[in-house]
């Protein structure tokens, strides 16, 4: 009776762990692939007027970028970096959307139809967190690729081990609290607004959310996230990619960049908000809409994987 009992406690966390978690880490990483790849020259051109002090950012200044960036170096240079990004974004993406299940399954968010818009909100900025502490050296490594040349560093193996090298391997963890400090609100934003948006129209409408109303609330979803975190995001990579001096604070580092280069100017907290922000509605369509309809797909393709193997088993024991 106690085997039973314990097989059957097996096949539930297992079929629990199948339906719940592989299917958003699955989805998750393919569609942070396909998002960031899509927009990877768009990702390098903000990178590079992020970093800079003196270059202010204009539509126009942003074309004359990607234009030379493709007469010296070719059209396969603006993409430069993705490589990174995909080592970086893949674990990335698939880490936060399975975080975020099991946070919202730990912190009992929405449960038996009761609303809990701040444990909605807990459970993006912990998933954010999660994703973020146990991916950030390649980010560090990523953002340092898009800004060099490739006399500079040939290959992402090259940025680990020249940084190391020479910094030791604390270098690619700067920048770290002002990027926990941004993905918290940006992350809880970002599936706060998500969630409650499909919460909304389920109890309006009556019905399933449509794929197209996903990526409009994945594009409403970005947007508002974005907006609270921008101002991080800048020193974030200044850190980075080595332009704001080691022993620099965030307080101190936001304090200067407001002062030299002021806040609603080209530079400053708002560089390249419009293009910042046409990136992350894109990247949150993108996620949200794939991420919706591919993970209950690949959860019903793995329970029935699953079963089919048992099945097997079982036949061959006969």
């Amino acid at each position: 009776m106690t085997d039973g009992v314990s097989s059957s406690g097996s096949v539930k966390k297992q079929r629990s762990f199948v339906a719940d978690v592989l299917p958003s880490f699955a989805s998750g990483a393919v569609a942070g692939a396909l998002a960031k790849t899509t927009i990877a020259p768009l990702d390098r051109t903000k990178i590079n007027f992020q970093v800079s002090r003196t270059r202010r950012y204009s539509f126009k200044a942003a074309l004359k970028f990607i234009k030379l960036t493709y007469r010296e170096t070719g059209f396969m240079s603006l993409w430069r970096g993705n490589s990174a990004t995909m080592a970086r974004v893949v674990p990335y993406a698939s880490t936060q959307f399975a975080a975020h299940e099991q946070w919202k399954h730990f912190l009992h968010v929405d449960k038996d139809g009761a609303h809990t818009p701040v444990r909605r909100y807990m459970a993006g900025s912990l998933a954010a967190v999660t994703a973020t502490t146990l991916t950030y050296p390649l980010d560090t490594a990523k953002a340092r690729l898009s800004v060099s040349t490739k006399q500079e560093y040939k290959n992402l193996r090259a940025v680990f081990i020249q940084n190391y090298r020479e910094y030791g391997l604390s270098t690619f963890y700067r920048g770290m609290w002002p990027t926990l400090m941004g993905v918290v609100p940006y992350a809880g934003s970002s599936f706060f607004t998500y969630e409650t948006l499909k919460i909304i129209y389920k109890e309006e409408m009556g019905g399933d959310v449509s794929p197209i109303t996903r990526m409009l609330f994945g594009a409403a979803a970005g947007l508002v996230g974005q907006t609270s975190s921008y101002p991080l995001d800048i020193v974030r990579r200044r850190m980075q990619t080595g332009r704001i001096p080691r022993g620099q604070g965030v307080l101190e580092a936001l304090y200067l960049i407001w002062r030299n280069e002021g806040v609603r100017s080209c530079g400053g907290w708002n560089k390249l908000h419009n293009l910042r922000y046409y990136h992350a509605l894109h990247a949150e369509t993108v996620y949200r809409r794939f991420n919706d309809t591919a993970s209950l797909r690949i959860g019903r393709e793995l329970l029935f994987l699953i079963k089919r193997a048992r099945n097997r088993r079982r036949w061959n024991k006969l």
